[in-house]
């Protein structure tokens, strides 16, 4: 895994050095650069309660807050756009029915490097958008466990871990002045596309804690049928939705 996210990282190290090699070549480019905030819903898999989390049939995330800082460079309709992204979610709830407390947060910083076509509306001021992106996803977390069944009560750091993901999005940009405008963006994102893995972080104690110390998105190698500690069975997807309204200022 190690390996794979050494070449993650390098490919967009690339894809950024070529970017930046090659701008400064054209003319007629704007350079935007700006940040702002808003909404992450979870879907598929990341979606569901801490009954599903505890059970290992989801990671039991509802919605939550997003910052973003964006750069975008112009070509004349097609913009590349880089953006460094922070997700934060909590969620807070039973175990079991009637059972246990367990509370799950979850931090995410997402790299995300790909082109925006844009179709301008003739005499308004809106500029109408759909993208693409590349990104690496860096999760982080911890999960606290109180009188819960099978697991030893205590607040657990969830080791860190880097997926390889894609996004699509569709926006506009509404300008208010000359140098400044503000973007509406929608987007859906992969968050784990690639790099799906199962990691036991004590391989030397057969427990259930052990299932939620990782991010462990790849199925358990030790899965049985009726087993109450390998117990996730199928891969799992983190795919969310991202609702953001950022400020650029034009350079």
């Amino acid at each position: 895994m190690k390996k794979n996210i050494h070449v993650y990282r390098i490919s967009i190290a690339l894809i950024i050095l070529t970017l930046f090699t090659i701008v400064p070549a054209r003319s007629q480019i704007d350079l935007k650069l700006g940040g702002g905030v808003g909404i992450t819903s979870t879907v598929s898999d990341f979606n569901g309660g801490t009954i599903d989390y505890y059970s290992g049939s989801s990671y039991g995330q509802n919605s939550g807050f997003n910052l973003q800082g964006k750069a975008k460079v112009g070509l004349g309709g097609l913009d590349l756009v880089g953006e460094v992204g922070y997700i934060s979610l909590q969620n807070t709830g039973n175990s079991e029915p009637g059972q246990g407390i367990i509370e799950i947060s979850q931090n995410i910083i997402s790299l995300k490097v790909g082109p925006e076509l844009h179709i301008p509306i003739p005499a308004l001021p809106l500029s109408p958008y759909v993208g693409a992106n590349l990104a690496i996803n860096s999760f982080s977390g911890e999960t606290k466990f109180q009188g819960v069944s099978k697991v030893p009560s205590a607040t657990y750091s969830i080791q860190e871990a880097t997926r390889l993901g894609v996004g699509i999005s569709v926006g506009t940009e509404v300008s208010i002045g000359p140098l400044l405008s503000l973007d509406f963006n929608a987007s859906y994102n992969f968050m784990n596309l690639s790099g799906k893995e199962w990691k036991d972080v004590n391989p030397n104690v057969n427990q259930r804690l052990d299932s939620y110390l990782a991010l462990n998105d790849g199925v358990d190698p030790q899965y049985t049928l009726g087993d109450d500690k390998h117990f996730i069975a199928n891969e799992r997807s983190i795919n969310a939705v991202l609702f953001t309204v950022s400020i650029l200022f034009g350079l």
